[in-house]
């Protein structure tokens, strides 16, 4: 094992942060995979392509990534992390928190556009995840999820109904992704689907006499 290879723990493991050497390289990792996704999908994202790509040994870049598929989700957490800060500093309008929610998921949603093939090799690595990635499919949930609620615009800790309307709303999002992808979709109806889910944010503020107890379906008792 030479010492480069050492210098990444297996995954899984528990590891100090990494130095500023590793962290460079883990970015040129990044890069390279981006890259070559951009250019060709998730097919176009080999091992040996990307280490060649980022200046790696094979051997290091299974130490960070054990996986294409750990790789590519890796890459979509890099990319919503991009997205993030873009957002801060370029915060949603929008007179309510359901508007700014929208306008937030559609800028991103549109970025991913820009780079379909990026957009597709990624979402499909997250659809090929299995518990072995789980880490790293949790890190984008928890980003997906606090990108919505910087546009929601909570300055305290959301409640259990609050979030759970963030988990909805995720999930509506990752399902227009798909369903755009596969050319199912336009943009015109994500839009709308985005629009309409994020008015659940509402029923979160208004008063209600229990999230929880909602009318019965008929027929259901």
């Amino acid at each position: 094992m030479t010492a480069e290879v050492a210098e990444v723990k297996e995954p899984g493991a528990a590891s100090p942060p990494l130095t500023e050497r590793q962290e460079a390289r883990r970015r040129r990792i990044l890069h390279a995979s981006a890259q070559l996704a951009s250019r060709g999908g998730f097919d176009a994202v080999q091992m040996r392509e990307v280490a060649e790509a980022a200046g790696v040994a094979l051997g290091t870049l299974y130490r960070y990534f054990p996986s294409k598929v750990h790789l590519l989700v890796a890459t979509m957490q890099d990319q919503l992390q991009h997205m993030h800060t873009t957002l801060r500093k370029r915060p949603p309008g929008g007179d309510d928190a359901a508007e700014r929610v929208a306008e937030t998921l559609m800028r991103a949603f549109r970025a991913l556009q820009r780079e379909p093939h990026l957009a597709d090799a990624m979402v499909r690595a997250l659809t090929f995840a299995d518990r072995s990635v789980s880490p790293e499919v949790d890190t984008v949930s928890r980003l997906t999820t606090a990108i919505i609620l910087d546009a929601m615009g909570l300055d305290t800790d959301p409640t259990p109904q609050q979030l759970s309307a963030v988990r909805v709303i995720e999930h509506t999002w990752h399902s227009a992704l798909i369903t755009w992808l596969s050319g199912r979709a336009s943009i015109a109806q994500v839009k709308i689907d985005i629009e309409t889910v994020c008015k659940l944010i509402d029923l979160t503020t208004e008063p209600s006499p229990s999230w929880g107890h909602l009318p019965a379906v008929a027929g259901g008792a």
